[in-house]
């Protein structure tokens, strides 16, 4: 099976690659620097092909796509910098990669027979209320800049593909790249307290386990709509700090605050965040383990 993975300078993308390695697919990974941009650990994404490409050259894509045939896409590529999505010289852009990038992407699976994956986002949903969203609520109404057009990319595989998964994640971690858990771990060293918003609830995602679940979708026909956050049950915030520093023998003091005590966010974030699992199981597919082990095995791969 040969599966062409876009945005590989990413958390995502980074782990999708090591997987297919270890499971002895072909894999061919792309991003839009002209060489592999992400950590350098020696895992093999590193001497993996890699292919320059930017997703919003229509041409660029259908071309690529087109020489590699894959037997399936997975799209990690995307704008995930929510804040900076709000900026008025910002929206177009974000748009171009979201939903025209993917709209390109879907338009080449088509013409190569390819099956596509794509990794969506809670933030599709408003992010109200506490019922867990289900995997094929229709209910949408994004919050925000990044969430409308991740939406406009998922309309763009489900209107112009027929074997597509759409597996929405949220609270990501990997060792490639930024995150929450990191950020977390550099102010904790740094200051005695930290304050962190107890009003938004989710289950984090880690992209390694993440990486097994789409390989084993890309292995069968089981299409449709999924929701793919590690079990452990719904949390916030500050209840993932509390739990990163109790792990990592931080003694740093967390204050729980509002969202509204806390400011400081551009972009406006969904207070739920919880997303429905359980039709993984129905349809065959192991879930992702607990977050708290997700996170154990996580702090032993990263320095801090």
């Amino acid at each position: 099976m040969r599966i062409f993975v876009t945005g590989v300078g990413g958390q995502l993308g980074h782990d999708v690659m090591n997987e297919l390695y270890k499971r002895g697919y072909e894999g061919i990974g792309s991003d839009v620097a002209e060489k592999y941009s992400g950590i350098q650990d020696g895992s093999p994404v590193t001497e993996m092909p890699y292919v320059s490409l930017d997703i919003t050259d229509a041409e660029a894509v259908k071309k690529t796509i087109g020489e590699i045939h894959p037997d399936v896409i997975i799209h990690c590529a995307a704008w995930t910098a929510v804040d900076l999505a709000e900026d008025d010289d910002k929206v177009e852009k974000v748009r171009a990669v979201n939903a025209g990038g993917t709209q390109n992407i879907a338009d080449a699976a088509k013409e190569a027979d390819a099956k596509m994956i794509y990794i969506s986002t809670d933030y599709v949903f408003n992010g109200q209320g506490t019922e867990p969203w289900q995997a094929d609520c229709k209910d949408y109404s994004p919050l925000n800049v990044y969430g409308q057009t991740k939406l406009e990319g998922e309309l763009a595989v489900a209107n112009t593909l027929k074997k597509y998964f759409i597996v929405r994640i949220a609270w990501v971690f990997g060792v490639n790249g930024s995150n929450f858990i990191k950020t977390m771990l550099r102010v904790g060293k740094t200051h005695d307290e930290v304050r962190v918003v107890n009003d938004q609830f989710g289950t984090p995602t880690y992209t390694l386990d993440l990486s097994r679940l789409l390989i084993d979708m890309a292995e069968t026909e089981k299409y449709g709509y999924y929701h793919a956050t590690n079990e452990g049950g719904y949390i916030s915030w500050y209840d993932f700090t509390c739990e990163i520093y109790r792990q990592a023998g931080y003694t740093t003091k967390v204050t729980p605050v509002t969202t509204a005590e806390y400011g400081l966010s551009k972009a406006v974030r969904p207070f739920n965040s919880r997303l429905d699992r359980s039709k993984l199981k129905e349809n065959g597919f192991e879930p992702l383990p607990s977050w708290q082990d997700a996170l154990s095995r996580y702090l032993q791969e990263i320095d801090y």
